[in-house]
C-alpha cells in the first residue's frame, strides 16, 4: 500500500484511501469541484477533483474510495489532483490500515492500567474501578477504541487509553514522592478523569464531537457515568432516586428557581436551566464550579469528596459532584 506519509510531489497514485471529508465548492469562475480530505493510518492528504467527468463515480464522506491522480505541492503542502475515483469494494481494503492508531499495544496498555487500578486498596474505590473497567464490557471496548481528542492530543485509536495510562503513572509517581497525597483517591481520579470522552467523541473513522459532546462535554458526562456506578454503592440514599426538587440559585442580587432531580448533579440542573456555571470542565480544569449551600441537603459521594472539614462547615461544595436531597438554596459565582 502507498501510504500518505510516504507520498512525494510528482508521485502518481492509484490507491484506496478513506474519504474523511467531502465538500462541493465553486471556483472563482463558478465551476463546481470537490474538495476532499483523504486519510490512512499515517495521516491525511488534501485532494481536489477539478474535472467532474464520467470517471468520477458517486461517493460520500467516510466512504473508502479508489483514487487515481498525481501529487503536487501547493503552498508548501502536498495535494492530490484526482482524475478518477470510485467507491472501494468490500475485500479491497483492511479498515485498520486507515485508522491512526497508538504505536503501543492496546491490550498491553490496558493490562498495565488494570494493574495500577488493582493497587487501589480503599474498598469502595476499588469496587468502582472494577465496575467501570472490568465488568462493563461495552465501556471497556469503547475506552480502548476511543481517541483522547479530535485533534489536540492523542487523536488516534487507543489515544484515550494511552493518555489515561500516562496520567495514572504520573499520579502514581507523585503519590510515591508526596506521602500527604491520598494515593487511592488520586489514582481513581486519574483513571476516571476522561471517561466521558467515550460519549463526547464518536469512534473512528469519524472521530468527531457527538451531539452530547457538543452540548454537555466530557466532564459532566463523565460525572454521570461514574454517578451511575456510585449510586450502586452502599451509602447512597436509594429512596431519593427519581425524586425532584427545586433549587433557588443566588447570583449576587438575582435569584432563579429551577427544577432538579435527586439522581443528577446540581451542575446538570444549572446547565439545563441555561444558568452559566464557571466550570472550566471542557477545558480540563476542575474546581471552578465551587458553590455554597445556603439551605437544604446534598449528597456528595464519599468516594470523591475531597473537601476539607472547614469547607463542609461553611457549606462549600462542587456543583458537578453534588446531588440534591431536598429543595436547595445555593450561591454560585457570578460570571
Amino acid at each position: 500500500m502507498h501510504y500518505i506519509g510516504q507520498l512525494r510531489s510528482n508521485d502518481m497514485v492509484s490507491e484506496i484511501y478513506l474519504c474523511k471529508e467531502k465538500r462541493e465548492l465553486k471556483t472563482k469562475a463558478g465551476k463546481n469541484y470537490y474538495d476532499l480530505t483523504l486519510q490512512d493510518k499515517t495521516g491525511t492528504l488534501d485532494a481536489k477533483i477539478w474535472d467532474l467527468n464520467p470517471g468520477i463515480e458517486h461517493f460520500e464522506a467516510l466512504d473508502f474510495v479508489k483514487v487515481e491522480g498525481s501529487v503536487t505541492t501547493y503552498q508548501g503542502s502536498l495535494q492530490l489532483n484526482v482524475r478518477r475515483v470510485r467507491r472501494a469494494r468490500e475485500g479491497e481494503y483492511i479498515p485498520a490500515d486507515y485508522m491512526p492508531c497508538s504505536r503501543y499495544d492496546i491490550d498491553a496498555m490496558y493490562k498495565e492500567l488494570l494493574g495500577i487500578a488493582a493497587t487501589v486498596r480503599e474498598p469502595h474505590l476499588h469496587a468502582l474501578l472494577e465496575q467501570l473497567f472490568v465488568k462493563d464490557k461495552a465501556l471497556v471496548k469503547s475506552f480502548k477504541d476511543h481517541s483522547a481528542a479530535k485533534s489536540i492530543h492523542h487523536g488516534f485509536v487507543g489515544g484515550l487509553l494511552e493518555h489515561t495510562l500516562s496520567v495514572a503513572k504520573l499520579c502514581d509517581f507523585y503519590a510515591s514522592r508526596y506521602p500527604l497525597l491520598n494515593r487511592d483517591l488520586l489514582l481513581t481520579a486519574a483513571i476516571c478523569h476522561d471517561i466521558g470522552k467515550t460519549k463526547e467523541l464518536s469512534l473512528f473513522p469519524a472521530n468527531d464531537y457527538t451531539d452530547e459532546g457538543q452540548l454537555i462535554g466530557h466532564i459532566v458526562t463523565g460525572v454521570e457515568i461514574i454517578g451511575d456506578k456510585i449510586r450502586q454503592i452502599p451509602g447512597f440514599p436509594e429512596e431519593q432516586i427519581g425524586k425532584r426538587y427545586e433549587i433557588t440559585v443566588v447570583r449576587g442580587i438575582q435569584k432563579d428557581v429551577i427544577p432538579a432531580a435527586a439522581d443528577e448533579p446540581v451542575a446538570v440542573a444549572l446547565e439545563r436551566a441555561a444558568i452559566p456555571v464557571d466550570t472550566h470542565c471542557r477545558g480540563g480544569e476542575c474546581g471552578f464550579c465551587r458553590s455554597q449551600l445556603l439551605d437544604g441537603d446534598i449528597f456528595v459521594s464519599p468516594l470523591g469528596d475531597g473537601r476539607r472539614a472547614e469547607d463542609k462547615e461553611m457549606g462549600w461544595f462542587h456543583a458537578c459532584s453534588a446531588y440534591p436531597m431536598s429543595d436547595l438554596t445555593v450561591k454560585i459565582p457570578i460570571l
